[in-house]
């Protein structure tokens, strides 16, 4: 249960102010939704300004390594060669790559080709191929704070249905997007991603979605792509989470590789696309951090 503190203390937002004229109604809001029972989230999940030009910050060396690579991708070069563009980026730039070490992660991205759906490990005997389909998902840390964002690249000539699916998947994510509206739930925005994607016939990952970010890597909530609308936590202004859904050709079934344990693939072999934008709950609507 939300629990308020004494109107004249310090506010727990850290602003310097009192209770009472920061957020004590921001508050009374929130246990408002709590008593008609809404998830909430809990005042760690709910970022200050402070943090969100920190998280601005280290977007901004998050989105220059995806730019690099965008300008430099091609077939004929490596995976590798990909995670040597962002560790290099990421290092001049005065970042930490977020992934490298993570849990065991040993690389500095995420490079998923054609059927793997996510956490693709870079190496140099992957080399990219005419006709393939890429996400290069990067994560970096600077002073502190996380910016997470993953783009799709089509190399050379691609079957029209893969390019469609691609398009189809950003057409997803930026639906996502406009569906983030304050106080209401996460669910009706996973809801309406994954219309678009039963539209056109495909599947969305089910395991893995979204998640808070900023001042840790991953926080709380889960966010769901194929949730029911009026479900989920309550997105409250403040909130920073990532917009990331996984559509499949086919099945929607995965698998986890054995020998890595990391790198996710679709169980039909079908390809999967994936696109990821990191923002922080506005008043009216919201804000894209990195992309």
């Amino acid at each position: 249960m939300y629990k308020k503190i004494e109107r004249n203390a310090p506010c727990w937002c850290g602003s310097g102010k009192k209770y009472k004229s920061c957020h004590e109604a921001f508050d009374d809001k929130i246990i408002g939704y709590e008593r008609m029972g809404h998830i909430v989230p809990k005042r760690s999940l709910i970022k200050t300004e402070k943090d969100i030009l920190g998280i601005k910050e280290s977007a901004k060396i998050n989105m220059a390594c995806l730019d690099e690579v965008a300008d430099k991708i091609k077939a004929g070069m490596s995976t590798q060669d990909i995670d040597d563009i962002v560790a290099d980026v990421t290092k001049k730039m005065g970042g930490i790559a977020a992934p490298l070490n993570y849990e065991g992660f040993p690389k500095s991205v995420c490079t998923s080709i054609n059927d793997m759906v996510c956490h693709g490990i870079p190496s140099k005997d992957d080399i990219l191929k005419d006709g393939d389909i890429i996400n290069v998902d990067c994560s970096t840390i600077l002073n502190g704070y996380y910016a997470d964002s993953s783009r799709m690249f089509c190399i050379g000539d691609v079957d029209p249905e893969w390019k469609k699916l691609v398009d189809v998947t950003k057409e997803a994510m930026e639906i996502g997007i406009k569906a983030v509206k304050p106080w209401t739930p996460l669910g009706d925005m996973g809801d309406v991603v994954h219309q678009h994607a039963l539209k056109h016939g495909y599947t969305v990952v089910r395991e893995i979605g979204g998640h808070g970010c900023g001042n840790e890597f991953h926080e709380e909530p889960f966010v769901s792509f194929v949730s029911k609308p009026g479900t989920e936590m309550l997105m409250v202004p403040g909130m920073v989470f990532t917009i990331e859904p996984m559509i499949n050709m086919g099945t929607d079934r995965i698998f986890v590789d054995e020998e890595n344990d990391w790198t996710v693939y679709t169980e039909d072999g079908a390809p999967s696309a994936q696109w990821e934008v990191e923002l922080v709950v506005t008043e009216d609507g919201c804000e894209l951090l990195c992309w």
